[in-house]
């Protein structure tokens, strides 16, 4: 079977049929969620308007995305899958890629390139360096310590901040940097954290950095939404069955795809407004919607069904308690905590959230949605508790949240599916668990370290709401743990 290539990819499949234009976007994070998000929405722009907004992606450290990219000529495959149907459509934006392990100076190069007018970002919430509890650049990380004494850049923030260096010097255009990350208010924070690395520099280097940073570049605030699996033969064999092609490196994702953005570029953009885009003045109402009620009620999810052996998030949704635990936790614990924007009704919205997580054709599994949960949970679960505290409510399925997270984290006897959930501070917390004298005490402990900030650290009745569950999961399981939920919130 023939490889995809640009020769051999069907002008059916193609996204946009225009020639590619010089390289105006520079993305850092070379993901499937940045193949099938922001790829797709720019193939789109440029199906309608054609300008210089082809993309270098940027891989962090592994080759093997960029090196079947390169091998396909920058094609590959976006697998659309619902139960209804399966399409597959080819994005055909990107003209380069790079392994910044590999290349570094190429990357930062580009990041330079006086044709860059843009700077797009898919790190995760861990790849910015910052501490969750404080929202500032922790400069006590190694890798921030020698990318401040002017080592090659390992981190996000430190390619960002020495290739604006390398602009300022050259007087280059100005430039965009757009985070695509669920982080609240992510253009802000990524420009706070710049700057921060910037004032920590000497001053000879800090000053012209300040000066650019302040006159040349703009932090765009921006929420995405769609639901990106991992790849697997599955798709592989989707692209060779509807295109006849063979395709290393396809991507998977669900029909659905949001986009909310900041008109706030510094040297321009592609017509995204085009590309299904949506442009508003306030992007924090629709960012505190997705944060909480799509991904705070995703990792709920997540937890519970692989603390009941469930692979895959459609298995779990489908098992009525841990779909009623969902139901509780962002109607009762999220929603009141929100003003929703003005163009979303939230039943509509709320049943769109239902069947997208019941898409049994999609895949997506308990154990991607459930790593790093130390870094998210921080993002989600914090101001919505604080809300329910203050006014005298406990909100019973956040307490739920953070105690299916700890069970699913630190379980001596657990399933092969929690057992899969990756996170940076699960050593940390399991030794903690493995040396407390009882589960209060357990997390008490993890929430003093800053697992979910200052004012949760400080709530003993929240706490012992989290240990009560957290007891209740392992000596009963989660459906009595879900009805406990339930019953203490009637």
């Amino acid at each position: 079977m023939q490889r995809l290539s640009a020769s051999t990819t069907p002008v059916s499949a193609l996204q946009h049929h225009r020639s590619l234009g010089a390289p105006g976007i520079v993305h850092l994070g070379l993901g499937n969620f940045h193949r099938a998000h922001q790829a797709v929405h720019t193939a789109r722009a440029l199906e309608h308007t054609e300008g210089p907004w082809a993309i270098v992606g940027v891989a962090n450290s592994s080759a093997a995305v960029a090196q079947a990219m390169r091998e396909q000529d920058m094609r590959y495959g976006v697998v659309e899958i619902s139960p209804e149907r399966t399409e597959v459509g080819v994005p055909a934006v990107h003209s380069d890629v790079l392994v910044a392990a590999q290349q570094p100076e190429a990357v930062l190069d580009a990041l330079a390139a006086q044709e860059t007018r843009i700077v797009t970002l898919t790190v995760t919430e861990k790849g910015y360096s910052y501490s969750p509890r404080t929202q500032r650049l922790d400069l006590d990380d190694p890798g921030v310590r020698a990318d401040l004494d002017g080592g090659t850049p390992r981190t996000t923030v430190g390619r960002l901040a020495r290739a604006l260096q390398r602009r300022a010097a050259t007087h280059a255009a100005p430039v965009a940097i757009l985070s695509c990350d669920n982080l609240t208010g992510n253009g802000d924070l990524t420009g706070r954290l710049v700057r921060e690395f910037a004032e920590a520099l000497p001053a000879p280097e800090r000053e012209d950095l300040l000066a650019y940073l302040r006159d040349s570049v703009s932090f765009p605030n921006g929420m995405v939404d769609r639901i990106v699996p991992a790849t697997t033969d599955a798709y592989r064999a989707a692209v060779a069955e509807r295109l006849g092609l063979r395709d290393e490196t396809p991507v998977p994702a669900e029909p659905f795809s949001m986009w909310v953005l900041e008109d706030h570029f510094a040297a321009g953009r592609p017509a995204w407004e085009h590309g299904g885009v949506t442009f508003t003045d306030d992007v924090e109402p629709y960012e505190l919607m997705k944060l909480r009620l799509l991904n705070g009620t995703h990792s709920l999810i997540a937890y519970l069904g692989a603390l009941e052996g469930c692979d895959l998030i459609a298995e779990s949704i489908a098992r009525p308690h841990i779909a009623e635990a969902a139901r509780q936790v962002m109607h009762t614990d999220y929603l009141p905590t929100l003003t929703m924007p003005a163009d979303i009704d939230v039943e509509d919205y709320s049943a769109q959230l239902f069947t997208r997580w019941s898409n049994s054709a999609l895949g997506h599994r308990t154990r991607q949605v459930g790593s790093d949960g130390s870094t998210k949970l921080a993002q989600r679960i914090p101001v919505p508790a604080a809300f329910h505290l203050a006014a005298g409510r406990m909100p019973q399925h956040l307490a739920l949240s953070v105690a299916a997270y700890l069970r699913a984290t630190t379980a001596p006897e657990s399933t092969e599916h929690t057992t899969a959930i990756a996170d940076p501070a699960a050593e940390d917390l399991r030794a903690k668990h493995a040396e407390s004298g009882g589960t209060r005490e357990f997390v008490a402990a993890a929430l003093r370290d800053g697992l979910l900030g200052d004012e949760l650290a400080a709530h003993t009745e929240f706490q012992a709401r989290v240990a009560e569950f957290v007891d209740v999961l392992a000596t009963h399981g989660v459906a009595a743990a879900t009805e406990e939920a339930l019953q203490a919130q009637r």
